[in-house]
């Protein structure tokens, strides 16, 4: 249950949101529970093409400090615009594809958490490099992005390669930590059929590379169609964003 903040004035309260972030937190509650599990996954609210003022509510009126966003310029404007308040605690997830002339633009970016789109060692080779160079405190989170539907013009690894990646972020890049796996769900899953097979996908790879590497490892899966069909396949962290912030532009 989280504390109650001081109500700032001239807050502009977003109709409903509010409402939506209790009904989602109480969802991943009851989802928690029928799962037999014991600790609820962390909720990141995606607030890709989302106004800064619902972040600033949804920071100060419900909670939520962890936030996810999909372009490079538009994390760091926001980041830029919540210097100016009582945000210091704010934890930036990128969950989008990662253009490589993006990468220094993303990493100079206050309370950056986490990156969760690592889909290629290339890529792992530069964030280690730059995140050097930044000389930040502590290691750069990273999670590697896994194609598990193997669409075209999806981006992540394909599953084959999640071990090859992983285990080169572990071994060769001591500026990162590995703390999991994440993937897109394909849309559209009937699940009168069965568990969605990218869920039961991601969770195989994970397996095998946990076990390989001897580490513990997340699962980053579920948005806001299935977030708790995610739960239910194990899902340790959810990024929900209409569910919560309502249709974007609104």
């Amino acid at each position: 249950m989280y504390t109650a903040l001081k109500e700032l004035p001239k807050l502009v309260v977003p109709s409903g949101l509010l409402g939506r972030v209790n009904l989602v937190n109480a969802s991943i509650e009851k989802a928690t529970r029928e799962s037999g599990r014991h600790e609820s996954p962390r909720l990141v609210a995606v607030s890709k093409k989302q106004p800064v003022e619902k972040i600033r509510f949804a920071y100060r009126e419900c909670g939520l400090r962890h936030f996810g966003e999909n372009y490079a310029q538009e994390l760091r404007d926001k980041a830029w615009d919540l210097q100016f308040g009582d945000y210091g605690d704010v934890r930036w997830h990128f969950i989008g594809h990662l253009q490589s002339n993006k990468i220094r633009t993303l990493l100079s970016i206050s309370g950056l958490w986490i990156i969760e789109s690592v889909d290629s060692v290339k890529l792992a080779s530069i964030l280690n490099r730059y995140w050097g160079l930044e000389e930040r405190e502590g290691m750069l989170n990273v999670m590697v992005q896994v194609n598990t539907s193997y669409e075209e013009g999806k981006s992540g690894c394909c599953p084959e390669e999640s071990l090859d990646i992983s285990q080169h972020i572990v071994e060769n890049c001591g500026n990162l930590k590995l703390t999991g796996l994440m993937a897109i769900g394909k849309f559209g899953h009937d699940y009168s059929t069965g568990p969605n097979p990218d869920f039961l996908a991601l969770s195989k790879c994970r397996d095998i590379v946990q076990k390989l590497l001897r580490r513990p490892l997340e699962l980053s899966m579920g948005m806001s169609d299935d977030y708790l069909q995610a739960i239910r396949a194990g899902s340790n962290s959810v990024r929900v964003g209409t569910a919560i912030f309502g249709p974007r532009g609104q």
